[in-house]
């Protein structure tokens, strides 16, 4: 499960483009108390739609 700033990192993306794409839902997210995590499958199928929309 990834954080908010590790997602970041991940995609190379600002905050508030991070976050737009998990409220957007075209990122799937997990909220848990007050905290949201991004699981790592999902964070790989993400990138795997982003490459095959991009082709």
């Amino acid at each position: 499960m990834l954080t908010g700033p590790e997602v970041m990192a991940r995609l190379r993306l600002g905050r508030s483009t991070a976050y737009d794409l998990i409220l957007s839902r075209r990122l799937v997210s997990i909220t848990g108390g007050r905290s949201r995590r991004v699981p790592a499958d999902a964070l790989r199928d993400f990138i795997a739609r982003e490459i095959e929309e991009a082709a």
